[in-house]
Order: structure tokens, then sequence, then C-alpha cells
């Protein structure tokens, strides 16, 4: 084994816990990160891991760039963000939806006018509609994007959508479904290649206890 701990990046939150919990089954003891205080670097030493806690599109930034091996990120932010790393294995928690959204009964593909799609995932909307040879105008929006259909800056939304309760109490609801999101394992191309086995092996365990 390489002295030097293989250091994973988790996405803060829900899948940092979900995350924990399938190292916990694996075998792994996960106090430090349980405890982790204000600590952003935490050791798992029996596993040699390292495991570092971090926002979903800086997870994918550590893996690029090398200073993670690996990461747990949602489909979500890989689709958004793209970038050069391995995804290896569909971890099957956090699992939600693209879908496109806007106010219920609204015939949202009627009539030629160029549609006004919000969204916080400008890439993912613009793919779609490209892949449907539809010109469409995007706005992005940070905050609660069912606003924007609501306020009438949109046609349509495009979202993350889970239960879609957020959708039906606001008065809207899913035109079509987009793509499935889930939590992935990435890892970075030279870690790959150098600390192929080690990796291997830890993919290995955590398929083994999905």
């Amino acid at each position: 084994m390489s002295e030097k701990p293989l250091r994973i990046a988790l996405t803060k939150g829900r899948l940092e816990k979900d995350t924990v919990e399938l190292l916990e089954k694996i075998g792994f003891d996960c106090t430090a990160v349980r405890e982790k205080g204000r600590r952003l670097i935490l050791p798992i030493p029996q596993a040699n891991l390292e495991v570092v806690l971090a926002k979903a599109a800086d997870v994918i930034t550590y893996v690029e760039h090398g200073v993670c091996d690996m990461g747990v990120v949602g489909k979500d932010t890989i689709m958004e963000m793209k970038g050069k790393f391995y995804e290896l294995a569909d971890l099957g928690f956090g699992k939600c939806k693209f879908a496109l959204a806007g106010k219920k009964g609204h015939d949202f593909y009627s009539g030629y006018d160029v549609k006004v799609i919000a969204t916080k995932y400008p890439n993912v909307a613009r793919s779609f509609f490209e892949a449907k040879g539809m010109d469409v105008e995007i706005v992005k929006i940070e905050g609660s994007v069912e606003l924007a259909p609501l306020l009438e800056l949109s046609d349509a939304i495009v979202d993350i959508v889970e239960t879609g309760s957020t959708l039906r109490e606001n008065g809207l609801e899913v035109y079509e479904d987009i793509a499935p999101v889930s939590a992935r394992l990435i890892v970075n191309m030279v870690s790959m290649k150098i600390r192929k086995q080690e990796i291997e092996n830890l993919i290995g365990l955590i398929e083994a206890n999905l």
C-alpha cells in the first residue's frame, strides 16, 4: 500500500452522510468524519483514506486537478460542469431527475416564438434543447427557480425534481423528464494510472456494499 492516503472529496450534506454510511457498511471507522467539528480534511486511517469535504462543483475541480484522487458528486453537477475524469460507479443514492416543468395545463411546445427557460443549470438546458433543434433563451436563476414561470419571466424551467411537491404546491407540473440523477464516484485520470490497484480495490468494496 502506498504511504500517502487516497484522498476522496465528498459533496457536503446528504451525499456526504450517505457516503459515510456506505464506508461504514464496508467496515471502515468513520468516527473522525462524523465528529468533524469545523475540520475539512479528515482521516480514515485503517482504509488509508483521507476525506475532503467540499461543495459539489469544487469536488469536480479538486478531482480534475488531481489534489483529490476520487470524489462523490451528483450526476447533475457532472452534466452541468463536464470535465476530464473517469466516472466509475453509480452509487444509487441521492436519486432525483432533471425535468422540464412549468405552469399546469400550459402547452409548452405550441407556437413558434423563442421560449424562455429559467434554470440553475444553463449547460444542461442548452444541451437538451439543442438535441431537439429548438432555439431557446436561457435565464440563469440562483434561488427558487419555480418563481420564474409564476412571475412570467419564463415559459418553463429546467430543474432537479425529487418528489415534485414544490412544483405541485406552486401550480406547476413536469412537462418532460430530461435525465435521471444520482451520486457518482469519479476518479482523477492520473491517479487511476498510478494507483490503479488501490482504487480498484476500494471500488470493488463499494460496489459489493451498494
